[in-house]
């Protein structure tokens, strides 16, 4: 016999329900969505934790529980899976853009000893600059806010937008914009 279900499924509406059915059959969706869907469908269908685990790829009954749970308080958001562990974030917004605005400013040849800036001469400039707030920045998290703020280094030694150049014409200097940027990192 089978311990009663501490946070039994709400019921689905028909929404909700014809969601949970598209995400179980789709190809083009994560393993873990198509999985957590698949478990959700057969609770819904009568099925207990634990073969609903089992229907799923699953081997605890007590992961679909806290599935459960989640879908209760949150809906189909909880087909998505969340922070799966390793270090929190140590800087926020306000310290990013910090980042990626030190990062679009030329580098003070005097001060830096650079004319362009590599990752390592900005976390100099960082660690110097701030009192505390930066004194552990790492180059990779450089690398990553960057990354994340679309500027990648390029082969003239600078950062700049990802999907533009910076093109010499006989008219001069001229940003060119890539139109499948966002094509290209979709694929």
């Amino acid at each position: 016999m089978t311990r009663r279900q501490k946070h039994p499924l709400r019921d689905l509406s028909a929404e909700e329900h014809q969601a949970l059915e598209r995400v179980a059959r789709a190809t083009s969706e994560s393993a873990a969505r198509v999985a957590r869907a698949k478990a959700l469908l057969a609770v819904s269908q009568g099925h207990s934790y634990t073969t609903a685990a089992q229907a799923s790829g699953r081997r605890s009954g007590d992961a679909v529980s806290h599935l459960v749970e989640r879908f209760n308080q949150e809906g189909l958001a909880s087909l998505t899976p969340r922070h799966g562990g390793g270090a929190k974030r140590q800087y926020g917004v306000k310290q990013r853009q910090q980042i990626v605005e030190l990062a679009q400013q030329s580098p003070e040849l005097e001060t830096d000893g650079v004319s362009q800036w590599s990752l390592s001469s900005l976390q100099r400039r960082l660690r110097a600059q701030a009192e505390g707030e930066f004194s552990t920045v790492s180059t990779y998290t450089l690398w990553q806010v960057l990354h994340e703020a679309e500027q990648s280094w390029q082969q003239s030694r600078s950062w700049c937008k990802t999907g533009t150049a910076l093109r010499r014409r006989k008219s001069g200097d001229v940003i060119v914009t890539d139109p499948d940027t966002e094509a290209k990192k979709n694929s």
